[in-house]
């Protein structure tokens, strides 16, 4: 029987004391915000469900949103010591669970009529099986010139990296390089790289620094952690140069928004996921 969960856009049934919650065909911002309401209603249930189990059976289609309402909730469920579990998940979502990194993460329970479903075609990274969440995502014209723009470019950093590599390692002991974990389109983990900037312990010494942004964004704007020649790399936005190297590799796009780290993701409200639907760029 389909319960009677108060604003819940997602239907509801009961496998014994266990919820199964029915994911639609297309689980996008749209229905987001009601996936998180059927949750918050079942996070309300005495006894608390030990199990909540996500049909995805007749879902084929799933954005940022989706994504986002999804690991919000699983995150959520885990705090109030409840396991989501997802069942009957086809190559397509399959395939953008693989992109994410989630499917490594997730509770991935398949029934046998899935497993020989996907035995004939197994779920893979290949463009054919993600959503098309923006035209951008798909447009080969951005990416050829992403690609001519990313080799022009590198070909520009290799000319001004001696003198770079000079004065950073002048100016302050440490790498060239910066590496830090980033988000890319769907939520995708990447390294973004850029010319040091900063001391080498900075990150060990954030917490010491006021934040004069709001939420997950950190910023100041007299930071002592940036070196002398890391403030002359970053007026001219020099210290960006090494994300041609994204760009060549597809993590990013010479246009797009700010990549944002993995703290400030799991600070979004549904809406701003949004964000993930189009590649990172650098400017």
């Amino acid at each position: 029987m389909v319960s009677q969960i108060p604003e819940a856009q997602f239907p509801v049934t009961f496998r014994e004391e266990t919820p199964l919650v029915h994911i639609p065909d297309r689980f996008t911002i749209l229905l987001a915000d009601g996936f998180k309401k059927t949750c918050e209603q079942l996070f309300l249930k005495e006894p608390l469900p030990a199990k909540i189990v996500l049909d995805f059976s007749k879902t084929y289609f799933i954005d940022s949103c989706g994504i986002g309402a999804l690991v919000t909730n699983i995150k959520i469920a885990k705090e109030k010591g409840t396991k989501i579990v997802l069942e009957n998940v086809n190559s397509q979502i399959m395939g953008v669970f693989s992109l994410t990194g989630l499917d490594g993460i997730l509770a991935i329970e398949r029934s046998s009529e899935t497993r020989e479903k996907q035995t004939e075609k197994a779920p893979s990274k290949s463009s054919e099986y993600l959503p098309v969440t923006h035209p951008s995502v798909r447009s080969w014209l951005k990416r050829f010139i992403d690609v001519v723009g990313a080799i022009v470019g590198l070909g520009i950093t290799a000319i001004l990296f001696l003198p770079i590599a000079i004065a950073i390692k002048t100016d302050s002991p440490g790498p060239i390089f910066f590496a830090q974990t980033r988000c890319g389109w769907m939520g995708k983990r990447f390294k973004m790289w850029k010319f040091r900037s900063m001391c080498i312990n900075a990150e060990k010494l954030k917490n010491t620094i006021p934040n004069q942004a709001k939420g997950a964004i950190f910023k100041n704007d007299k930071d002592p952690r940036i070196t002398k020649v890391g403030s002359f790399l970053r007026r001219r936005s020099l210290d960006e140069l090494p994300q041609f190297w994204n760009v060549l590799k597809g993590d990013m796009s010479l246009v797009g928004t700010r990549p944002p780290t993995p703290d400030e993701v799991e600070s979004y409200e549904v809406p701003q996921w949004q964000r993930l639907d189009v590649k990172p760029g650098m400017t």
